[in-house]
């Protein structure tokens, strides 16, 4: 039977490690995933307002096949620097794409809004993000924190807090499947005005709560309008994410399974993948199992892309923490 791997973290597809940087006065904060060897990599943006970096060569069509990293980041465009702290901290080490006698580390990034949370965001000339993207490379390691931490510290949904979430899952062909995402959305991860999260579906030994689906379920569970972000914060959202997988794979299957992920946010969100979200999802395949997938292994690799996320998201929104001058309450303290 599937489950979780061991550390039900994207941490569990071998290859892979992530670390955090953050700022609890600023609210914002950076996170990587650090790949030990190149990776191959692939991205879909689903949501109408993102922010990237170094996406364009992503394309099955361009030449680059593999990354050094991916970043998730705070601070809307200013965040896109943290891609240039995490060059530097590869660069140190000799890693990235040769040309000539120069080597220039591959490190595609997105953002989210997270400007107007509550935090301090006086930084002076420069915004921090450059330095928290090379504490967050310095700090990459297998076992990391979520919830409020990362790129998910200063993030917010309708009407909770937001976080940092993860989760795994290893199929039984031996291939592992893992997700990480900062859950930042305009829309909602619980049902209606109830503790229930979207996810209860797929969710595992009681990851987020245990609570499953309501019963009898809400009224106002598709009331869209009274979940969403109240007005002055409605252009201020975007859920970023990776899936990652052992298994080995093209850039365009690559490309097929951040397709197949974003079925999770649908799963997670309501609503989702809005003109006022970035939505994004990059894909990492590290070819660490050896093993490759045909048509029928790969609707199976789809289909558990989908739930990890799901329940990558709702852990995030689980595991977020109260602090200082939040604007929103965390999920721990409803009642």
């Amino acid at each position: 039977m599937m489950h979780p791997g061991p550390r039900n973290a994207i941490t569990d597809v071998g290859g892979l490690r992530v670390g955090n940087a953050g700022d609890d006065g600023l609210k914002s904060g950076v996170s990587v995933v650090l790949c030990d060897q190149p990776a191959v990599a692939a991205v879909q943006v689903l949501g109408g307002a993102p922010g990237t970096r170094e996406t364009d060569l992503l394309a099955p069509h361009n030449t680059v096949q593999t990354v050094d990293a991916v970043v998730l980041s705070g601070g809307s465009a200013f965040g896109l620097d943290a891609a240039s702290g995490v060059q530097a901290a590869l660069r140190e080490i000799g890693r990235g794409f040769p040309v000539g006698e120069m080597r220039i580390p591959i490190v595609p990034a997105a953002i989210l809004f997270d400007l107007i949370n509550g935090g301090d965001k006086d930084w002076g000339l420069y915004p921090p993000y450059r330095e928290l993207g090379y504490k967050a490379t310095r700090a990459a390691a297998l076992d990391f924190t979520t919830g409020t931490a990362g790129a998910g510290t200063g993030a917010l949904t309708a009407g909770l807090k937001g976080g940092l979430g993860t989760a795994s899952m290893r199929l039984d062909s031996g291939i592992t499947i893992g997700a990480l995402v900062a859950v930042n959305a305009l829309g909602s991860a619980t049902i209606g005005t109830s503790r229930h999260f979207w996810a209860s579906p797929f969710e595992e030994d009681a990851e987020f709560g245990g609570l499953g689906m309501p019963h009898p379920f809400p009224s106002d569970a598709r009331d869209i309008r009274t979940k969403l972000r109240d007005g002055a914060r409605e252009t201020q959202n975007t859920t970023i994410a990776v899936i990652a997988t052992d298994a080995v794979l093209t850039k365009s299957e690559a490309k097929r399974l951040a397709i197949a992920a974003h079925d999770g946010f649908s799963r997670a969100l309501w609503p989702t993948h809005t003109p006022l979200d970035g939505d994004l999802v990059f894909a990492l395949a590290t070819g660490t199992s050896g093993k490759t997938v045909d048509l029928a292994d790969f609707i199976d690799l789809g289909a558990v892309a989908a739930s990890t996320m799901a329940r990558a998201i709702a852990r995030g929104v689980h595991d977020a923490a109260p602090a200082e001058n939040d604007l929103l309450p965390a999920w721990a303290s409803l009642r």
